[in-house]
């Protein structure tokens, strides 16, 4: 284990350990992370390929699809690319700063899939209980800025997060017990006190997802309701079949992403391997799950992808 020479020093590298524990499979376990991703990149641009090339499709709920498609692609591909050089070339090595970089990528990224989510919700509960204001209330201009919140969000709040790293000292090591570079992994390697730090990141967690999850929840809920209450059981169970899809992704992606914030804090008895793979999966699982979930499942979508292949 590598370790630091001064206690002020900040590595020039630090050495992810990928999943400790598994070290000895690791190449049987980048075969399905390597299969994951191979279909969360094809997914995601057949998706961005046809939302493009189809003026049928530019509406409200497709684009909100393509803004969640790039933001899957920029999420896995900070972290798969270098995941499976460990896994296959024991390449462990990475740049202190780009291991901020990274760190700064999935962080902020991972609050604008949160934001996307939220913004696709509320578009389909103005298109499902208002369905006569929905050209009027989700104009270009409206979705432009929502998407612009979402992305100036993600990147405003969790900017500070390598400033915060990169100012603490190490002395201890820098070896990092993850296979990529999370805030709280690198913040655990400090020797000085980091408890103003940890609430900080923790609290904005908290702020950004219970904020989404609410109004998610509160989205669906009177969607259900609506749905619910139609005169044709054929469209009731057309319109609960997606809406239960969609409640399945955002589940994934929530109870992931809180188990493994909550472990790196509170989890002391989780043991590593099973943190660590679960910490993998909201950055694997919603970007593979998506565009079947976003894209086959919706019938133009389908028909695009039909015509395209065939």
């Amino acid at each position: 284990m590598s370790t630091l020479n001064s206690s002020t020093q900040s590595p020039t590298t630090f050495i992810l350990f990928g999943i400790p524990g598994l070290e000895t499979v690791h190449i049987w376990i980048s075969i399905p992370f390597c299969s994951m991703y191979i279909m969360a990149i094809v997914g995601n641009c057949t998706i961005l390929f046809i939302i493009k090339t189809e003026p049928s499709l530019h509406e409200p709920m497709y684009l909100f699809l393509c803004m969640l498609s790039v933001t899957d692609l920029v999420l896995s591909s900070s972290t798969l690319p270098k995941m499976l050089s460990i896994f296959w070339f024991d390449a462990r090595q990475i740049d202190f700063g780009a291991c901020l970089t990274q760190m700064f990528f999935i962080h902020s990224f991972t609050a604008m899939e949160s934001g996307f989510f939220l913004a696709m919700a509320y578009d389909r509960y103005i298109a499902i209980c208002n369905p006569l204001r929905h050209a009027t209330v989700l104009t270009n201009f409206i979705i432009a800025k929502i998407a612009l919140a979402v992305v100036v969000r993600g990147a405003v709040f969790f900017f500070p997060h390598p400033f915060l790293v990169s100012s603490l000292p190490f002395c201890r090591t820098n070896v990092i017990s993850h296979s990529y570079c999370e805030f709280m992994a690198l913040v655990k390697l400090a020797c000085a006190d980091t408890t103003a730090r940890g609430a900080y990141s923790l609290s904005l967690a908290f702020l950004i997802g219970g904020f989404d999850v609410f109004f998610i929840t509160l989205s669906y809920t009177l969607i259900l309701r609506t749905v619910t209450s139609l005169p044709s059981k054929e469209a009731s169970l057309k319109a609960f079949s997606t809406c239960s899809s969609h409640i399945c992704v955002i589940l994934v992606f929530y109870t992931t992403a809180v188990f493994s914030f909550l472990t790196h804090r509170f989890g002391h008895n989780v043991a590593p391997h099973i943190h660590i793979l679960v910490a993998n999966m909201y950055l694997l699982v919603p970007p593979m799950l998506n565009p079947i979930i976003y894209g086959v499942r919706t019938r133009k979508i389908r028909e695009r992808v039909v015509r395209l292949f065939l």
